[in-house]
């Protein structure tokens, strides 16, 4: 699978789309960083490599988006991963 480029704005509907799927591994390094108490400006240069002094606005927003939807992978669309992972398996 081929990683895309990160839109400004991660999903926020209800259902898991594709762009979910490709970035997985990124939500759980939005968790850990969190986790760990890292600046969000560290991590928005390690991970969208987005100068937050050049583009705070737009940095903030994709950080505060990406964040939110990876919570939401723990809480809820994690399910639906499972689902669909199982119905791939049939």
């Amino acid at each position: 699978m081929t990683k895309c480029r990160f839109d400004d704005h991660a999903p926020d509907g209800p259902v898991l789309t594709p762009y979910d799927d490709d970035h997985l591994s990124d939500y759980l390094r939005l968790l850990d960083a969190e986790e760990e108490g890292s600046d969000w400006r560290e991590t928005v240069v390690a991970l969208f490599k987005i100068d937050p002094t050049a583009e705070p606005a737009r940095a903030e927003r994709m950080h505060a988006s990406h964040l939110a939807r990876a919570r939401w992978m723990t809480e809820v669309g994690y399910a639906h991963l499972l689902g669909h992972r199982d119905a791939l398996k049939r």
